[in-house]
């Protein structure tokens, strides 16, 4: 059994921010605290994005705490999944945070000294708290519609993207509405034989920029939601979609011209309740993600409505748990002040300061 103060459960842009100040809160790596990360490498999920997507698409990102993405660094032509990961790797060196990897988190679970046991596949560690920072990219969200089995073409997921050249000359339907799917959209138009685009709701495209003003309506919008225990929107539904030039040239050309979901998927495509059909080679699902926090769910955090209620970016549950969501600047804030530590200790008590350091 290893002890430590707080385990960090992933090592994307919110475990490091995390690790970041409890380093700087006194807490030694190894110690007083471990990130546990399921990757083979530094880059979180940005490892895993198609080679197409490069930084310049990405539009930026969030500077971790304590250290900025150079523009030496951040060449808008290299692909994201290497020029973020190289800038994540730097990062753990820089500030020794000692990730362990590859470690899968199984389970957490209260005990009865008030602690956490977190189960994995390198063993087990006793905390006092826990950061949970695993994101959604281990959980693609695959829609179900009746037929689907008998389609006979090939279905593939954001996360399996391989990229435009595997879509040349065939009849693909891109199902999904937010970002993602409209890049892929955009790309796949140029290299197939036709493109179908279906969403469940209308597409809302946003025109002008989107500065910080807009950013801190998005995520109040988001806040207010998981205050209430329900799960968070997709991201396009509180930013809408980005109007660049080559979108408008895409819907000059009929490319985001959309149709409704269908009803139903049969051998040869996609069909609606009014007959109408659309054959495809294949179907294309942008469709999102969900929370990866299977192994949280001993300790029984979601409310009836299927999220987490917190407070800022703390459980408001009794357990010594916590999932931080929030990204950036805003998470460095709360972890600073201590306002928004994760609630430690049980029976309903909610402790707003953080555990003693270890002494050893």
């Amino acid at each position: 059994m290893n002890n430590v103060d707080v385990v960090v459960v992933g090592a994307g842009q919110a475990g490091l921010s995390g690790a970041y100040h409890l380093r700087r809160a006194g807490y030694e790596p190894g110690a007083g605290f471990v990130v546990l990360d399921h990757s083979p490498a530094p880059g979180g999920a940005w490892q895993f994005r198609w080679p197409s997507l490069t930084y310049g698409k990405v539009h930026g990102m969030y500077d971790l705490p304590g250290m900025r993405l150079t523009s030496d660094d951040a060449d808008p032509e290299r692909p994201s999944s290497e020029v973020i990961p190289a800038y994540f790797a730097r990062y753990e060196r820089a500030f020794d945070l000692r990730v362990v990897r590859p470690v899968h988190v199984t389970a957490v679970r209260d005990t009865d000294d008030g602690r956490l046991r977190v189960e994995t596949s390198a063993g087990t560690w006793s905390a006092r708290a826990l950061i949970n920072a695993t994101g959604t990219w281990d959980r693609p969200f695959w829609p179900r519609y009746p037929g689907q089995e008998t389609f006979r073409g090939r279905q593939v997921h954001t996360a399996q993207y391989p990229g435009p050249e595997a879509f040349a000359g065939r009849r693909v339907i891109v199902v999904g509405g937010g970002t993602s799917g409209v890049q892929h959209l955009l790309e796949i138009a140029e290299v197939a034989a036709a493109t179908t685009w279906v969403t469940r709701r209308p597409p809302v495209f946003r025109s002008g920029p989107f500065g910080q003003d807009q950013g801190r309506a998005a995520v109040s919008l988001v806040e207010e939601r998981v205050r209430r225990g329900l799960p968070p929107q997709s991201v396009v539904s509180v930013t809408g979609l980005p109007m660049t030039e080559a979108m408008e040239r895409a819907r000059a050309l009929g490319v985001l011209d959309r149709l409704p979901m269908f009803d139903r998927i049969t051998p040869d495509g996609v069909s609606w309740a009014d007959g109408s059909t659309v054959e495809a080679d294949i179907i294309l699902w942008a469709t999102g993600f969900r929370a990866a926090i299977d192994h949280l769910a001993p300790l029984r955090l979601r409310e009836p409505g299927g999220g987490i209620a917190v407070e800022g970016t703390r459980a408001v549950t009794a357990t010594a748990a916590c999932t931080w969501s929030a990204t950036g600047r805003r998470r460095a804030r709360s972890a600073r002040t201590g306002r928004a530590e994760p609630p430690y200790g049980r029976s309903g008590r909610c402790w707003t300061r953080p555990p003693p350091r270890s002494r050893s």
